[in-house]
């Protein structure tokens, strides 16, 4: 992470409507056999809970990263410059059980100080703590219009993370 420097979450200044709904960001989660999976999303959000600066996650059941986001502690969210828009989308419509994302996109995976795997291509990077986890669950939903999302009952899984360090080049 050589062209990386280190800052603070306070002065994180982009939109996360903008950051996470438009441009999108990818999800990484690595076990602690240093093999990792990554996918796209566009659905999250930042803010405080709990007293601490956090990150929320969804991932559907099915998606192989869900596999690596239960069994690590820690994540990375990796925004990056619109010229990586395809890299995004192949990594958003493909499984890694069946394709090396990194090398059919060529972006390049490196490791943050703790170990956990983003991209050298990022340009920002916000790495987090799970604090929590459960599945969204039909009865709950208030709003029936929004179990249009679901027809398949998938319903995703929410994680939150406490934000630990967040490096911008």
């Amino acid at each position: 992470m050589e062209k990386f420097y280190k800052t603070e979450v306070e002065k994180i200044n982009e939109n996360p409507f903008t950051l996470i709904g438009r441009e999108w960001m990818l999800v990484t989660a690595t076990d602690k056999n240093g093999g990792y999976n990554t996918m796209t999303a566009s659905w999250g959000g930042l803010g405080v809970l709990w007293g601490k600066n956090v990150a929320f996650v969804f991932i559907r059941p099915q998606r192989y990263t869900r596999e690596f986001a239960d069994s690590s502690d820690t994540v990375t969210l990796s925004f990056f410059p619109e010229e990586y828009r395809s890299a995004l989308s192949f990594c958003g419509s493909h499984s890694g059980r069946d394709f090396d994302k990194a090398a059919e996109t060529g972006i390049t995976p490196v490791l943050t100080d703790s170990g956990a795997v983003t991209f050298e291509e990022s340009r920002l990077v916000l790495e987090g703590r799970k604090l929590y986890r459960d599945a969204l669950k039909e009865e709950c939903f208030i709003d029936s219009e929004a179990l249009s999302h679901y027809k398949a009952g998938d319903f995703h899984y929410v994680y939150v993370y406490e934000i630990t360090e967040v490096y911008r080049k």
